[in-house]
């Protein structure tokens, strides 16, 4: 009997110590499941089919930005935080809303012919994303020497992935999903 609340009286002991941890004290498990991190994410692809279009959506855990493209060829990226997004050709700083900074450079042009393929009317408000949960802004940096930059304001340095869908049809699309939260 003696031996028994020796024992006991040691796991006790070292339970308030912290030495032995019960399982349910397991780490919590990821946001929404996502384990996408923030460190930069690119394809060193070049393609020259042309950008079409810039969409956005919200979703349960993560708002997307969409950049449609016309051919069947993937795009290259190069997706980073960074402490300035800079226009392309000039060099001259887009000022962004949030407290993070996601420069997304596409590697297609947004232009074929010396006309451009796609535009957007605003520079500076390329999509209205006043309602979403990450994204503050998302401002064009221009099309040059066959790559596109946007730059992405968001909420707080979050983590992100970037991949490209084929399809529909003879389309591709580069897509950024930044999560909500950790």
């Amino acid at each position: 009997m003696k031996k028994l609340i020796s024992w006991l009286a040691a796991v006790v002991l070292a339970m308030g110590l912290g030495l032995i941890v019960p399982s349910s004290a397991n780490a919590a498990a990821p946001y929404c499941g996502i384990t996408w991190g923030s460190t930069p994410k690119n394809s060193d692809v070049y393609t020259s089919d042309v950008i079409t279009n810039v969409r956005s959506g919200r979703h349960a855990c993560f708002d997307r930005l969409v950049v449609d493209l016309r051919g069947k060829h993937a795009p290259g990226y190069r997706v980073q935080y960074v402490a300035a997004v800079h226009e392309d050709g000039s060099g001259k700083k887009v000022p962004l809303r949030g407290a993070a900074d996601l420069q997304i450079i596409v590697h297609a042009p947004a232009y074929q012919n010396g006309k451009a393929t796609y535009l957007p009317k605003n520079r500076k408000e390329v999509l209205d994303v006043s309602d979403y949960r990450t994204f503050r802004q998302v401002a064009w940096a221009g099309s040059f020497e066959g790559q596109t930059t946007l730059g992405l304001g968001v909420r707080a340095r979050l983590p992100y992935r970037v991949f490209v869908l084929d399809g529909p049809g003879k389309h591709t699309r580069l897509v950024v999903d930044v999560a909500h939260r950790w």
